[in-house]
């Protein structure tokens, strides 16, 4: 079977092209040899389930150690009613996984499920199941997120922790505990029992902090696009592709494998040409942040969103308005948001985690805010007072958006439109670009700074700010920024709207010359 890139469950070494994560699993891997307990939690889509693959298929190999990897997923709830239908039930689960890896140790747990009535007696029936062995027994859970929602798992987690203490007295028990979920312990105690939030270390106290980078780096893309070039008979630019395909994916390993599908399946094969370029990595980041296309991965994302208030203000504040936080893990919602892969730590800031989810998140708050009712926006047939010969023209579009903010929102407070303001703009201009533009925000390389708007409609690129208005002073760096925007992508033209909350403010537009550029400026 040819291979390909592969965007669904396992990755397989023989079938797909894939990443070398050779190093990652060495580390994991000194973790167990050490005897470790520690949760392998990353978010989803994350690879997560491919490394447990490896480690287990390791393991299993290996002599020393004797492997058992289960799941509660797609037992049901019943399991957890009691401790006894659990504990029997676990060793039930245990049986049925070792009948395929381990025969010869099937008997033992078959024979004493329906005998162990509880935690403590589980406890013992493991401590007399590994006195039978002579391999290092390693224990790995997996989808650890849909087996607790109840407080019998943690219990069960407990009762780990507890053997563990005792081993040092002698108690046999598991030479190594894997949990694997988006989730870890503290996460799990806190959802279970939100008074609990003061006490998030137990029961899970004896883990070690798992600290394993499952992203993947520029140098590690390339060895996928490497073992890609010499089964297709393929050219590219690998350190430069590698590059590009890190920078809109943050190494996020399903984004990285998805975009390099779109390409080999549906961006390249139509060109005939021989090398993957640039331009074919861009148009892939463009099918995942079109938002006609969509996975369970966006999807999850932005129930995430809807399930909580706190961390939509967050990201609302980080996407739209350009807000700062810094990046402490000690704030719940920054903590939950790292969780779930959103954001990440930059230079100790909170910043999205990658341009795709960027994009895509800044797209859904466009579509809540344009489906809002009692709002009024450019319909299709007005497109022609903005577009001529397939060209936008900004000046009347801001122009225009001035008096719909004025008609619509001009009574209302600062604090409305501090938080909607910049929204309300990227809402109102979505209808007229649809279909034929787009706009995005666009880190600036080397500057720790981002473009309020970049508009790509046609063959160009417009730059346009939105400020608030603080005085000259101000509004002069604020000229003096955009200037240097301009200047990065060699543009002579910029425009900038600016939110004026003086009383004695004046709805007034302005052509400013600023160095050797046109500035056409809007008050509102």
């Amino acid at each position: 079977m040819e291979k390909y890139f592969n965007d669904t469950g396992v990755c397989i070494p023989e079938e797909h092209f894939m990443v070398d994560i050779s190093a990652k699993i060495s580390q994991i891997l000194a973790l167990i040899e050490r005897g470790s307990y520690f949760t392998m939690n990353r978010p989803r889509q994350y690879g997560k389930t491919t490394m447990s693959f490896e480690i287990f298929d390791f393991l299993h190999k290996n002599p020393e150690y004797l492997p058992i990897k289960i799941s509660f997923e797609g037992i049901g709830d019943s399991i957890f009613e009691d401790e006894q239908r659990f504990s029997s039930g676990f060793l039930e689960i245990i049986a049925k996984r070792l009948k395929h890896t381990n025969p010869e140790s099937v008997s033992f747990f078959e024979e004493n499920a329906a005998k162990t009535t509880g935690l403590k007696a589980l406890s013992g029936m493991i401590s007399t199941f590994i006195k039978t062995q002579d391999r290092k027994v390693v224990l790995m859970i997996d989808e650890v997120d849909k087996s607790s929602n109840n407080q019998l798992f943690l219990s069960f987690i407990g009762m780990l922790r507890d053997s563990y203490l005792l081993r040092y007295e002698g108690e046999p028990t598991f030479h190594s505990v894997i949990l694997i979920g988006v989730h870890d312990v503290k996460h799990l105690k806190r959802k279970i029992s939100p008074e609990s939030s003061g006490k998030l270390n137990s029961p899970w106290n004896i883990a070690i902090d798992f600290k394993v980078d499952m992203s993947f780096s520029p140098q590690e893309i390339e060895t996928m696009l490497l073992d890609y070039i010499k089964t297709k008979n393929i050219g590219m630019d690998i350190p430069a592709i590698a590059q590009k395909i890190y920078d809109y994916t943050s190494g996020y390993p399903y984004l990285v494998s998805k975009l390099c599908k779109f390409v080999d399946e549906d961006i390249f094969p139509p060109q005939n040409k021989e090398n993957w370029d640039l331009e074919d990595i861009e148009a892939g980041f463009g099918m995942l942040t079109n938002g006609g296309y969509t996975t369970t991965l966006f999807d999850s994302l932005f129930k995430y969103l809807e399930d909580y208030p706190d961390l939509y203000e967050l990201i609302f504040h980080l996407v739209i308005n350009g807000k700062e936080y810094e990046y402490n893990l000690n704030d719940p919602m920054i903590d939950l948001a790292v969780t779930y892969g959103i954001i990440k730590n930059q230079n100790g800031s909170c910043q999205i985690h990658n341009r795709i989810f960027e994009q895509r998140i800044y797209a859904y708050f466009l579509s809540r805010q344009a489906t809002r009712r009692g709002q009024s926006y450019p319909i299709i047939e007005e497109k022609e007072a903005f577009i001529k010969n397939n060209q936008i023209n900004l000046q009347v579009v801001l122009q225009k958006f001035q008096a719909f903010m004025r008609e619509e929102y001009g009574s209302r407070d600062e604090a409305f439109l501090e938080r909607e303001g910049r929204l309300l703009f990227l809402a109102y201009l979505r209808p007229i670009i649809n279909g034929e533009g787009f706009t995005f925000k666009e880190p600036v390389v080397g500057k720790e700074r981002r473009i309020d708007v970049v508009l790509t409609f046609g063959n160009k690129r417009h730059v346009i700010e939105l400020k608030r208005w603080e005085g000259e002073s101000y509004h002069q760096q604020g000229l003096q920024q955009l200037s240097d925007y301009l200047d990065l992508y060699k543009l002579k033209e910029g425009y900038l709207v600016i939110y004026d909350f003086r009383k004695s403010k004046e709805y007034k537009e302005a052509w400013i010359s600023f160095q050797n550029k046109k500035i056409f400026a809007v008050w509102i």
